[in-house]
């Protein structure tokens, strides 16, 4: 298991453009699990990016792998990422990926989710990115909403209405993904756009949480009011107390402060009670390398 940054508590960070600087904490928290006897995942926090990896391969394999794509990312420097760069690190990591497989019949990969700090537009934004079937999470306004999109059969037979999202933990095909990095196959990460909104909290997690943990009890951790680090190992604890069937690792992100989102103070100005969303998910075309 590979790790990259410390926890951060109201770490601010100024905003070039806005005269409100934005406010941020985060935690990291990670488990080897019940049943597992190598930590596979990897986990990096600290601006612009924080991210999670589920690797795949076998133990030494896929601890390699997941830290090849951490460790990437975690050379983009500064407090605000660039997309072009984001998609340079996927494309980088894969080719580092699909070098520790030689000689490994089974090949070797990893999934690899989180967020990136941007500031190129008119509002801080998180770019949300996604490959294979760990999660990022939006809670805001005491609402959970999950950005991602399993990149797994399952998840395809739920598109197709053939089962249900109830049934997919339990079908036989759960743990086969459609989409990773590594496997010689071409980086292909979807990316979403949603803004930095005070008070709201980013939630980064590999699939180990998020296979014992449902969705409304992923709410209600996130809705007690703990920080950000206690936020993040009652999750954990939340996992293990479950079952905790695999690795799990768990990121915490808040936005304690910051400038509201300009259709927030265009909504506020104009007390007009039916203007967009300002949180709401727009999504982009998945990069291609």
């Amino acid at each position: 298991m590979t790790r990259i940054g410390d926890d951060g508590t109201e770490v601010r960070v100024p905003l070039p453009g806005h005269l409100q600087e934005l406010v941020l904490s985060w935690a990291a928290r990670t488990d080897v699990g019940h049943r597992r006897t190598a930590n596979e995942d990897s986990v990096l926090v600290g601006l612009p990016i924080f991210a999670v990896a589920d690797g795949m391969g076998g133990h030494a394999a896929g601890d390699r792998a997941s830290a090849a794509v951490t460790e990437r990312l975690a050379r983009e420097a500064g407090p605000f990422a660039e997309l072009a760069l984001l998609e340079q690190a996927f494309i980088d990591a894969g080719a580092a990926i699909d070098a520790l497989a030689e000689g490994i019949p089974i090949g070797v990969g990893t999934t690899v989710t989180g967020v990136a700090l941007v500031n190129d537009a008119a509002e801080p934004s998180f770019l949300v990115f996604n490959i294979g079937d760990s999660r990022v999470y939006r809670f805001d306004r005491n609402e959970l909403f999950q950005v991602t999109v399993d990149h797994s059969v399952v998840q395809e037979l739920i598109d197709a209405g053939l089962i249900s999202a109830e049934d997919a933990h339990s079908h036989p095909e759960s743990n086969v993904i459609t989409r990773a990095l590594g496997f010689h196959d071409e980086p292909l990460p979807d990316i979403w756009r949603i803004s930095a909104r005070p008070g709201m909290r980013m939630l980064i997690c590999s699939d180990g949480l998020t296979k014992e943990v449902g969705d409304e009890r992923l709410r209600l951790h996130l809705a007690s009011g703990m920080s950000a680090a206690e936020t993040a190992s009652a999750l954990v604890d939340a996992a293990l107390a479950a079952g905790g069937r695999d690795n799990v690792t768990v990121v915490v992100l808040d936005v304690l402060a910051g400038p509201e989102p300009r259709s927030e103070r265009q909504r506020m100005r104009e007390r007009h009670p039916s203007a967009p969303d300002p949180g709401g998910v727009r999504r982009t075309s998945p990069l291609r390398g």
